[in-house]
C-alpha cells in the first residue's frame, strides 16, 4: 500500500507499508533514480543536504529504515538483511521505480552489497561507503569481540555506555564542535519537516541490541556479485583511510575481492556543513 502524504517545496513525502510496517520516504528531484540507503540509526534525513544538491541531476530517493525515524516499529522483533533489502525494493516500487543506483553508509552500505546479491533487478549499481564488516578484516575476531561486548554492554548497562564504547572502539572521526553542528542541523531538520519521530531511545535500542551483530557479522558473497555482473564501487573517506579506520580497510579488502573500483571521498557523511566536498 502506497500513500503520498504531501509536496513540501520540491520535496515529496510518502509512506509503504512493508512486511508489517510503514517506511517514510523523501523524493527529490526529476532525474535518473539514485537510492540513498542510511546507516546505524537509519534516518533518511542524514541525507537531505546532500541530497539537496544531487537532485539537480538525480531523482534522490531516501527512507527511514523500519524501527527507525518516521518509520514504524511493528515487526522489527528479529533484524534480517534480506528483509532490509526487500525494504528497499519496496520504497523503488512505491515511488514508480523498477530499479536505481544505490548508495550506502554504514549499515545502509551492508544492504547494498546484499542487494547486489539478492535484488540484482533493482539494481544498476551500487556504491558502498564504509562497510562495517568484521568477518573481512584480517583482525576479524578482534572487531567480533568488540561488537559482542558493545552488544552485551546495552543490555547489562544500558544504551548509552554501550554508544561510547562503540564510538571509542571504532573510532571518532568528527571534532565535538562538528557533532555538535551536525546534531542542530538534524534538529532544525526534524523540527521543519514536521513529522512524527520515534524516540531516540527506541532507534538506538534497535540499533544496539538488534541491527549491530548481523550487520558486522555478515559475509557478503563474493562470487554471487561477481555472476550477478552488478557494478560495484567502494567508497571512503579520506580521513578513515587516513586514520586507518577498520571499516576504511575492509573497503579497500571488498574492492581487490571484487575486482572494482574504489574512490576516496573528500567530505564526512554526517558533518553536514560539508555536504557539497561529499556530494
Amino acid at each position: 500500500m502506497n500513500d503520498i502524504i504531501r509536496k513540501q517545496g520540491d520535496v515529496e513525502r510518502g509512506r509503504v507499508t512493508a512486511e508489517g510496517d510503514e517506511l517514510y520516504y523523501e523524493v527529490r528531484g526529476q532525474g535518473v533514480p539514485l537510492l540513498m540507503i542510511p546507516g546505524g540509526g537509519g534516518d533518511g534525513g542524514s541525507y537531505s543536504a546532500v541530497a539537496d544538491i544531487l537532485s539537480d541531476e538525480f531523482k534522490i530517493i531516501a527512507y527511514d529504515r523500519r524501527a527507525n525515524a518516521r518509520s514504524t516499529t511493528n515487526d522489527p522483533q528479529n533484524f534480517e538483511i534480506s528483509q532490509q533489502s526487500r525494504d528497499a525494493v519496496a520504497i523503488l516500487r512505491a515511488v514508480g521505480e523498477t530499479s536505481a543506483f544505490i548508495f550506502g553508509n554504514s549499515s545502509g552500505a551492508v544492504i547494498a552489497l546484499d542487494m547486489a546479491r539478492t535484488q540484482t533487478q533493482a539494481v544498476r549499481a551500487i556504491v558502498v561507503h564504509e562497510p562495517p564488516l568484521a568477518r573481512v578484516h584480517p583482525q576479524a575476531r578482534k572487531w567480533q569481540r568488540l561488537f559482542a561486548a558493545v552488544y552485551c554492554t546495552a543490555f547489562r548497562f544500558g544504551t548509552t555506555l554501550a554508544m561510547l564504547r562503540f564510538a571509542f572502539g571504532i573510532g571518532i572521526d568528527s571534532s565535538f564542535r562538528q557533532t555538535m553542528r551536525a546534531a542542530r542541523a538534524m534538529k532544525a531538520y526534524r523540527e521543519k519537516s514536521g513529522e512524527r519521530y520515534l524516540s531516540q531511545k527506541v532507534t538506538t535500542d534497535f540499533f544496539l541490541k538488534q541491527e549491530l551483530l548481523p550487520v558486522t557479522n555478515y559475509l557478503p558473497d563474493i562470487e554471487i556479485i561477481k555472476k550477478n555482473r552488478v557494478r560495484v564501487f567502494m567508497a571512503v573517506g579520506k580521513k578513515s583511510l587516513d586514520k586507518k579506520r577498520f571499516y576504511a580497510q575492509t573497503a579497500q579488502i571488498l574492492a581487490n575481492r571484487l575486482g572494482c573500483k574504489s574512490v576516496t571521498f573528500p567530505g564526512q557523511l554526517l558533518t553536514v556543513t560539508t555536504p557539497s566536498a561529499f556530494a
